[in-house]
């Protein structure tokens, strides 16, 4: 009796992949009209009368630059993690991912850091309300980054070593976040 062959294996579905390349374009699209709004709200408030940042209200630059700084060693793992995981290597996938979570707790610190510096009032008018809204989403987004590390790196470390999909779904995850703190780091801490 005559046999038809089997079929082609079904492709491999990356439901996490795609999960997190739509959820990084709702974040930049969050970002961004977060940002054209923060600088609306300024040029009005410097057309009205001349200044947008409230006399005596400092941002500490060191802090915000060191965030930024930090934003390459976190792609750089990011990335090692993805490179380590295609070769099947645990322990540097463990590593990677773990000073990617570390230094993600580092980044928060610092805005924490930034804010409690500034001592600006909540109540404060237009620049509180938009310095505090639009870096304080930075901050949420670097604490999914955070659980996102964990829960990569438990799921992978885990005995899932044949799942690299949530890896390389981490890395772009964080490579998100960094082009976006980018935009957020010139328009509200360099031009103020």
């Amino acid at each position: 009796m005559l046999a038809l062959p089997s079929a082609p294996a079904p492709a491999p579905r990356r439901q996490v992949f795609v999960g997190t390349a739509v959820a990084c374009a709702a974040g930049t699209a969050l970002i961004g009209s977060m940002l054209a709004l923060y600088l609306r709200f300024r040029d009005e408030a410097i057309s009205a009368d001349g200044r947008w940042v409230p006399d005596g209200v400092k941002v500490n630059l060191v802090a915000a630059n060191i965030m930024l700084l930090a934003l390459i060693p976190i792609c750089v793992f990011a990335q090692w993690a993805v490179y380590s995981a295609k070769r099947g290597d645990t322990v540097h996938t463990g590593l990677a991912l773990g000073l990617v979570g570390l230094l993600g707790v580092a980044f928060i610190n610092a805005q924490a850091f930034i804010y409690s510096q500034m001592k600006l009032p909540a109540n404060d008018g237009t620049f509180s309300a938009m310095f505090y809204t639009v870096t304080g989403v930075m901050v949420a987004l670097a604490i999914v980054g955070v659980v996102f590390s964990a829960v990569t790196a438990f799921r992978f470390l885990g005995g899932r070593i044949t799942d690299r999909e949530i890896v390389s779904a981490h890395a772009m995850y964080w490579y998100f976040l960094s082009v976006a703190f980018v935009a957020l780091w010139f328009v509200v801490y360099v031009t103020k």
